[in-house]
């Protein structure tokens, strides 16, 4: 008989609990509509998040950010509101997807400072390089800060660059090699062969100097110098590796030809290249090179 009351016991607990369940459920359903409704009321602005994550030191661009409406009340102390606001600026911590766009841990690349200074963003494992603007795409202010881009350059190699060592070589062994070392570099002096290459890729514009992106900044500067103008640019920052610095450096003082070649948003992959001389595009085009032929 005591066993028989305990499940009668037990049974009217558990109805007591599925109708708990059932009020509870029901209350929630018609509450989340009103919650929604009361949240839609609520007014909102349209800031920038990003997009997707976006690591420390990076340039932003508009495939990293997009637009978001959030409630007023929600918006942090100095949001960004606009697209173009966000373009081009370096990023002082890392933004993960979704995540409002502050001032603050943003830095303008274009920003002047009273001691004439761009504030310019550098890892402790970079330098800040200056190229000159002096290629086609630049001096046409296509670029901006942010970009990604590839410097080709074209460099004149000495084609007997081997024979000249070995006669150096043989003219300071003995008196009378020299003699020998006089005709054999100067049979094959002034024979040089131009190639052109890629020597960095995928390297950030850090900032430009001169042309349409240039601003100015709190001090006083010549009239105009604040205002958007159509004259080109007249170098281009770059933050690089330092062994790469060197071997830019190299190829411009050997009196190298650069051309600055813009990549696609999104791209960072290294492009597999060979380097092209005129025997490259004797073989590749098949081009006669004797009477003839």
């Amino acid at each position: 008989m005591a066993r028989l009351r305990g499940f009668v016991w037990l049974f009217a607990g558990l109805v007591v609990a599925g109708l708990a369940g059932i009020v509870a459920f029901a209350t929630l359903t018609q509450a989340t509509p009103e919650i929604a409704a009361s949240e839609d009321a609520r007014p909102k602005v349209t800031v920038v998040v990003a997009a997707r994550l976006i690591p420390v030191r990076s340039a932003l661009t508009r495939e990293d950010v997009q637009l978001k409406q959030i409630a007023v009340d929600a918006v942090p102390e100095g949001a960004i509101s606009t697209l173009e606001e966000a373009e081009g600026m370096i990023t002082l911590v890392d933004l993960y997807p979704g995540e409002v766009l502050l001032a603050k841990r943003l830095l303008d690349p274009n920003v002047t400072t009273g001691d004439g200074r761009m504030a310019l963003y550098v890892a402790e494992d970079e330098l800040l390089m200056a190229i000159p603007a002096d290629d086609l795409l630049t001096s046409m202010n296509v670029l901006k800060p942010g970009d990604r881009v590839d410097l080709a350059i074209s460099v004149d190699f000495p084609t007997n660059r081997d024979l000249q060592a070995l006669a150096s070589q043989a003219g300071s062994a003995n008196a009378q090699g020299s003699g020998s070392a006089a005709v054999m570099s100067g049979t094959q002096q002034n024979d040089d062969e131009q190639a052109t290459f890629f020597v960095l890729q995928n390297v950030g514009i850090a900032g430009i100097i001169g042309g349409a992106h240039q601003s100015g900044g709190s001090a006083p500067l010549e009239a105009g110098a604040n205002s958007v103008t159509n004259t080109p640019p007249q170098a281009l920052l770059i933050t690089i590796d330092p062994q790469d610095a060197l071997i830019l450096k190299f190829a411009l003082d050997s009196n190298g030809v650069q051309s600055i070649l813009l990549r696609a948003p999104g791209v960072d992959r290294p492009y597999d290249t060979d380097p092209v001389d005129v025997d490259y595009l004797i073989n590749r085009y098949q081009i006669p090179t004797a009477i003839g032929e």
